[in-house]
């Protein structure tokens, strides 16, 4: 079994490909593509998620759209403990501190991402060897109408802060459902915003991130836990 040479043609072939990688452990995945298996995860953070793109013939890379943008559908990686819990939040995109006028959040970035996403949780214990982590199984999922109304709220929320100029009043406390916190390599990394007084300032980037709780009910409605 090699990786595909072009991407899905549609939502089954996408879906076909998740249950053909499904029960096959990162170090399988890697040596039938040729792909070296970093030590550990501390620098190779996204190493998982990539590896698990080039199996599936994501071709948007790190542009601002879906994995699969012909299809309009968004892959999102998520690791799991052994009982299909997830052990971390789950980025979304990066939050624009300079907002552009008219943006809503029919029109936002988050929900473009959100739409439709192809969820494929991966063994994520620490106690497991990176290459012997296995893929589960992949699947579908849209946000309902209560979803959509719990991110739409978070969203609205924090997006009025940061074009109010109060972005480093904003807390990874705020918001039920989704989040926002800084999203960089470091903390020298900085990048332009609006301040209190309408003034432009330099702080951190941030990120929209999915709170453990939010993805954890996601993932018991698709196995039924």
């Amino acid at each position: 079994m090699q990786p595909p040479s072009s991407p899905p043609s549609s939502p089954d072939s996408l879906l076909a490909r998740c249950h053909a990688i499904a029960g096959l452990t990162l170090g399988e995945l890697a040596d039938m593509a040729n792909v070296a298996i970093p030590a550990n995860l501390q620098r190779h953070k996204g190493w998982p998620g990539m590896l698990i793109e080039k199996w599936l013939g994501a071709s948007a890379g790190s542009k601002p759209q879906q994995d699969f943008p012909e299809l309009g559908i968004e892959l999102k990686t998520i690791p799991i403990d052994a009982h299909f819990s997830p052990l971390e939040t789950t980025y979304v995109c990066f939050a624009p501190l300079l907002m552009a006028p008219g943006i809503t959040w029919e029109t936002s970035n988050v929900r473009n991402k959100l739409q439709q996403v192809l969820w494929l949780p991966i063994e994520g214990d620490r106690a497991i060897p990176l290459a012997h982590r296995r893929v589960a199984t992949g699947f579908y999922w849209r946000p309902n109408e209560d979803e959509d109304a719990i991110l739409r709220n978070d969203w609205e929320e924090l997006v009025e802060q940061i074009a109010t100029g109060q972005v480093e009043s904003i807390t990874s406390r705020q918001g039920e459902a989704l989040h926002i916190r800084p999203k960089a390599a470091n903390g020298k990394v900085l990048t332009d915003a609006l301040g209190p007084e309408g003034q432009r300032i330099k702080t951190r980037p941030r990120g929209f991130y999915l709170r453990k709780t939010f993805t954890h009910q996601i993932l018991r409605n698709a196995f039924g836990g």
